[in-house]
């Protein structure tokens, strides 16, 4: 059965989804983030970040005092209680006709402005087809990450938050047929997001699964959402700012502003689940009843929980582990004895490299002074270098047993001598035998830093 036949036994989770959504759903709370003025005020008072409003209309006195010349060269004209993107105008500058830039080249006058602002007064655009506000607010920049995969607008990211807890979210792609909008309904492309990575998995248009983008052609998997934790903690705050226990966040990602919440929604469309394969109802029931006591908490419940679909493609692909920058490992001592430990990789790094003083600890204490024995300098010229080699002082050192090499290291201080010590070690699971030099690191953070050398079976993702 494909997956798109599977998703309809899942769409029919609206009814069932109100045991997730009645709770604390109150009429006040759903009427609330119904009203995105209202929501943009509220988020404010929380000091959340919401695009600036540069004028409301809300009657018709005002529509006929407001002096309409005085509109920025851009901006996005919203109705107030409108649904699914209907009613939307978004501008992208202005011409010496006096006429301002619509998407497909079009183009709108101060009348055609007025006109869809007196449409949206009459209701035309609001959900129960009841007199409306308009409101103008700033237009954002495109980040430069999505610059060639958005056709004019602004791409935006949902996140479907639940019991203070990320449990699904999706990338939604302005395209040509959505005339510009991140609207899923006209053509606008859906694209499921990884929780743990923040990194795109599968993509949908009019419900079917797409692989690249329309017309352009370019792969829609494997794109990094930038500044992902942040979307997380955002999406956590306005789900607590609004009150509401089930709620969709939309979040769009300004080019100099970082993301931006636009609005919130108590009743989410349910095509998230089909470009994120996965069932929303399982990922909620997982969630339900877990005493989240903070944000961080929220996200790290998430990661856990409903991440690591990417990592175990690449891993399955290449044969190799995903780390994260620092990682717990283990070594073994002269004892044979395990040490655990937090260790920071550096693919920067040649050769892994342990602190004098925890070599020590594990055993090194005589190979260190015989080492010191022989006076050499932390820090070395190319001259002194150069007369330790011609002295062959390296055969001298590694006439100890546990001196099983000596490098020469440069780096931006200067040049060092080091010796290296024969280690056991296990990173991810995976035991390895290792030569590690010996360094004076009482300043720094990690007593061991694994270089490319002992990294060869791992792939580093800089995120995790």
């Amino acid at each position: 059965m494909s997956w798109l036949k599977k998703s309809n036994q899942v769409l029919g989770m609206n009814a069932r989804n109100l045991k997730f959504i009645r709770p604390g759903a109150t009429k006040n709370k759903i009427a609330l983030v119904d009203d995105k003025l209202r929501t943009k005020k509220l988020l404010e008072k929380h000091e959340l970040p919401v695009p600036r409003i540069i004028t409301v209309i809300r009657n018709r006195k005002e529509f006929y005092r407001f002096d309409w010349t005085s509109l920025p060269k851009s901006f996005v004209l919203k109705p107030n209680r409108g649904l699914g993107g209907e009613g939307i105008v978004v501008t992208f500058g202005r011409k010496k006709n006096g006429k301002w830039v619509l998407p497909l080249n079009k183009e709108a006058s101060v009348q055609d402005i007025m006109l869809r602002v007196s449409n949206i007064l009459d209701g035309d655009y609001s959900k129960t087809n009841v007199p409306d506000a308009a409101f103008f607010e700033e237009r954002l920049k495109i980040h430069p990450t999505f610059k060639l995969y958005s056709y004019k607008g602004i791409p935006d990211v949902r996140v479907i938050v639940y019991n203070k807890v990320p449990v699904m979210a999706m990338l939604r792609l302005p395209t040509k047929n959505s005339k510009g909008k991140a609207n899923l309904h006209q053509g606008g492309v859906c694209v499921g997001i990884d929780i743990a990575t923040g990194i795109t998995t599968n993509a949908i248009q009019f419900d079917r699964l797409i692989e690249n983008l329309p017309d352009l052609k370019l792969p829609l998997r494997g794109i990094k959402i930038p500044m992902w934790d942040d979307i997380l903690e955002l999406s956590i705050k306005a789900a607590i700012a609004c009150g509401l226990n089930y709620t969709g966040v939309d979040i769009a990602i300004d080019r100099e502003k970082g993301p931006v919440i636009l609005e919130l929604n108590a009743h989410p469309g349910l095509s998230i689940q089909i470009a994120n394969e996965a069932p929303l109802k399982d990922r909620l029931l997982r969630v339900r009843g877990l005493k989240i006591q903070t944000v961080k908490r929220g996200i790290k419940m998430a990661k856990e929980l409903f991440g690591g679909e990417i990592e175990t493609e690449v891993e399955g692909i290449t044969g190799k582990k995903i780390l994260g920058i620092v990682n717990k490992i283990k070594i073994k001592d002269k004892k044979n004895n395990w040490h655990e430990i937090e260790a920071k990789m550096d693919t920067g790094a040649g050769i892994t490299s342990i602190d004098e003083e925890f070599a020590k600890k594990i055993g090194f204490s005589d190979a260190i002074s015989y080492y010191l024995g022989f006076g050499i300098k932390r820090l070395l010229t190319k001259e002194e270098v150069e007369e330790l080699s011609k002295k062959q002082v390296w055969k001298e050192l590694e006439k100890h047993k546990d001196i099983v090499a000596v490098a020469k290291i440069y780096s931006s201080h200067g040049i060092s001598y080091r010796m290296e010590v024969p280690l056991k070690l296990q990173l991810g699971g995976v035991e390895i035998s290792s030569n590690a030099t010996v360094i004076i690191r009482e300043n720094m953070k990690y007593p061991v830093i694994i270089g490319r050398r002992d990294l060869k079976k791992f792939l580093i993702d800089p995120t995790k």
